[in-house]
């Protein structure tokens, strides 16, 4: 009867599972008692499966009992004691599942096991100095980045669990005492509020987070530096770190995070500071460059010094385009290059964007089919949209909105339209956080870490553009 009990509950979860081919049960049995085995194939082992657990029950004498499974045989696991509603919950998170006929309790044993990348540094985010490990795919792998750096029994993970299916483990990380406790259970509610069958990388969930999610405009911080995270957490931001996701989400976010960069704080203040000018003059440049060339060419030529209109004028002589239609295809072909050189592999990709860049653009322009200041305007605007990457996508769209703004209404449009969205920006205000601070509203205290980068030690106290209860940095 005992083992027709065992074989029952091994014959239950085989059926619920489907008889999935990583399913696996295994069945210990003498003469005192059976022992039943449940656990994944995918997520376990089987060298450690047989060393740790299979071979200790087998060469156990005496019957076995939940006292000597738990300080004799599986002394060296990670080992808790469950429900029986909760094994198919242990087993889909990798763990073993052991029952008996002997003992009343059911024993979760976990020797998880599955290939996962070692930390190294993010394609998106290299460094000239400092730290160069990046988070990776594993959640257990990210939260030690984190300790490591912030050594404070304040340093909180709260797990949720967020899809239908995937059951997604999404962590919410901040420190306590210094994150605003209204932020920290504004991004809970919403975490837990969230309805999807599954959760693949952690934007899923950015943009349930979000207030206004239907905007072109970012509104959640994302990075692959831990860095980066301890640095945001320091200051009193939230952080959400999703399973099987490199990318770690902090909130509340401001448009200057974008104007930073992690090598700021590990060179010369001074060379920050003229750094992150120009990444502001890089990303205007970016935005309305050919716009504002294609209004100039259009609508205003007569502001235009006389040799550089005398060389527009005999380099786009004979075009089969007009000026609207030729920057557009120039805009397309570099943007199709872009997408081609992201898809090959990394041997051509390089290759592909720079060889097909200058031969199609030579062609095209020896072909009579686009002029040289089209090329170069458009390719100073693509070049320069680099000094901000994490805008890229935004900065795109706004190039084709400023392309047709400039190209329809002059530099009225241009200007319209940069007014515009300021004033949009200047309305973003998520987690009690102005989208533009500390320019808008002023705050002077923030101005030390803007534009113009102070050294940490005048840093005195921690930032004010957003919520937190840490208002002493340096003492």
């Amino acid at each position: 009867m005992a083992k027709n009990k065992v074989k029952n509950i091994i014959n239950k979860f085989k059926k619920e599972f489907h008889n999935s081919n990583d399913f696996a049960s295994r069945i210990y049995e003498n003469d005192k008692q059976v022992i039943g085995m449940l656990f994944l194939k995918s997520m376990t082992n089987p060298d450690l499966f047989s060393q740790t657990i299979y071979m200790p029950i087998q060469n156990f004498q005496d019957k076995i009992d939940e006292k000597s499974l738990l300080e004799k045989i599986l002394k060296n696991n990670s080992i808790e004691i469950i429900e029986e509603k909760d094994i198919e919950k242990n087993i889909l998170d990798g763990k073993v599942v052991i029952f008996s006929d002997s003992f009343d309790g059911i024993v979760s044993v976990d020797i998880l096991s599955f290939p996962s990348r070692t930390p190294s540094e993010p394609p998106t985010s290299p460094v000239i100095q400092g730290p160069r490990e990046g988070f990776v795919e594993d959640f257990k792998t990210n939260l030690t980045l984190l300790r490591r750096r912030i050594h404070s029994k304040d340093l909180v993970f709260q797990t949720l669990i967020v899809g239908e299916k995937t059951n997604t483990k999404v962590i919410v990380s901040f420190i306590n005492g210094v994150a605003d406790k209204k932020v920290v259970e504004e991004v809970k509610k919403k975490i837990q509020s969230i309805k999807i069958d599954g959760v693949i990388d952690s934007y899923y969930i950015l943009s349930f987070l979000e207030k206004r999610p239907d905007s072109l405009f970012k509104q959640i911080g994302n990075t692959e530096k831990p860095d980066i995270v301890a640095s945001k957490l320091l200051e009193g931001k939230v952080a959400i770190i999703v399973d099987n996701s490199p990318i770690v989400l902090t909130v509340p976010f401001i448009l200057m995070e974008d104007l930073q960069s992690s090598n700021d704080y590990y060179t010369n203040h001074h060379y920050s500071s003229l750094v992150r000018i120009i990444r502001v003059l890089g990303l205007m440049i970016a935005i309305i460059a050919p716009g504002f060339y294609l209004a100039l060419q259009l609508f205003h030529y007569n502001v235009l010094p006389l040799n550089f209109l005398i060389t527009i004028a005999n380099t786009t002589q004979g075009l089969p385009f007009t000026p609207f239609l030729e920057i557009l295809f120039i805009f397309l072909l570099f943007q199709i290059l872009y997408e081609v050189s992201l898809r090959l592999p990394s041997y051509l990709g390089l290759a592909t964007s720079i060889v097909g860049a200058l031969i199609l653009g030579d062609t095209g322009v020896k072909a009579g089919l686009i002029s040289p200041p089209g090329v170069i305007i458009v390719a100073l605007a693509k070049i320069a949209l680099y000094t901000v990457p994490e805008e890229q996508s935004q900065i795109t769209v706004l190039q084709i909105l400023f392309i047709i703004l400039g190209g329809s209404l002059g530099i009225l449009g241009i200007v319209t339209g940069f007014v515009y969205i300021v004033n949009y920006l200047n309305t973003l205000d998520d987690f009690s956080t102005p989208y533009l601070s500390p320019y808008a509203p002023r705050i002077a205290n923030d101005l030390q870490d803007a534009l113009i980068k102070q050294p940490i030690n005048e840093m005195k106290s921690s930032p004010q553009s957003f919520p937190n209860k840490n208002k002493e940095r340096v003492k």
